[in-house]
């Protein structure tokens, strides 16, 4: 058996907030008490003052760490999660942000609940993640991937996009709309939430189609399977773009085709042993009814 001291527990924190250092100080010193080396993200070593700590690049971190801590919102852990994907890095998200549906741990609790955590007393949960490919005159010219989602829309005062849509070799449809949001169950409560998706529980293998504000009302969101291949074509629009967790590549041309598939990484989230996703839906979206002692909603 691995003993702490020989494990290595990588810190990620969100640049740019108040009153974190005092915080990251705080786990700095839990963690190194119970025995672990603690290092932080190269990013983070660039903004968070502490004495003796080392860092590493998101690479070094993948090859080295048993854990990663992020402090943040979610957008600080979809741009770790990308990183780390390939190297199976477990994650565990203490909320600095508002929403927090991958950072859950609030900040009140983040000593105790890493606590039990490290400890064994967890519960693991594997994320899928989407890969994107641009395809240009049957090259390819650009890859991403996305935790959340892959999002082709059009740009601002543009007119809308035509675009037409393929799965597993099948014609979809053509649509026009100001653009297609492409999810994953993780990315159900995002933009596709906003854009009137359905929620997807993270155990559901399926893609969801999202349209944003089509054209035609009767273009609505679809669930397919997470082992289709979607093919989304350029027919029409001005300045359209793709984003991957809203890192946006910007030059697409009419005829330009995005591949999206699931991508063989995953990644997963470590939670303390209590936490529940409904639970989680009911304190974000604020479903407000529990049963009380009397089975009577309240």
């Amino acid at each position: 058996m691995t003993s702490n001291s020989q494990k290595t527990i990588a810190l990620v924190v969100r640049q740019n907030t108040a009153g974190i250092e005092e915080q990251v100080a705080g786990i700095v010193a839990f963690l190194q008490d119970a025995g672990y080396r603690v290092v932080f993200e190269a990013e983070t070593a660039r903004h968070v003052q502490a004495g003796g700590v080392a860092s590493m690049s998101a690479q070094e971190i993948g090859e080295h760490a048993s854990y990663a801590v992020v402090m943040g919102g979610d957008g600080t852990m979809l741009g770790i999660a990308r990183q780390l994907a390939k190297y199976e890095v477990p994650l565990i998200g203490i909320n600095q942000g508002r929403l927090g549906f991958i950072t859950d741990i609030p900040i009140e609790r983040m000593l105790p609940a890493l606590g039990e955590i490290l400890a064994g007393n967890a519960t693991a949960e594997q994320r899928t993640l989407l890969e994107g490919r641009v395809m240009r005159d049957g090259a390819m010219i650009f890859c991403g991937m996305a935790v959340n989602d892959v999002v082709v829309a059009r740009g601002t005062g543009a007119g809308m996009a035509e675009l037409k849509v393929t799965v597993d070799g099948q014609f979809m449809y053509n649509q026009r709309s100001d653009g297609l949001i492409i999810t994953t169950p993780t990315g159900s409560t995002a933009y596709a939430l906003s854009a009137g998706g359905p929620l997807l529980h993270p155990s559901v293998r399926g893609i969801a189609l999202v349209p944003i504000a089509p054209h035609a009302l009767s273009n609505r969101p679809i669930v397919i399977p997470d082992q289709s291949e979607i093919v989304i074509e350029i027919v029409n629009g001005r300045d359209i773009s793709v984003n991957f967790d809203m890192q946006t590549f910007a030059s697409l041309q009419h005829g330009d085709e995005i591949a999206i598939s699931r991508s063989p990484h995953s990644i997963t989230f470590l939670h303390p042993k209590e936490w529940s996703y409904y639970g989680t839906l009911r304190e974000k979206l604020h479903w407000n009814e529990y049963p009380s002692s009397d089975g009577k909603l309240k």
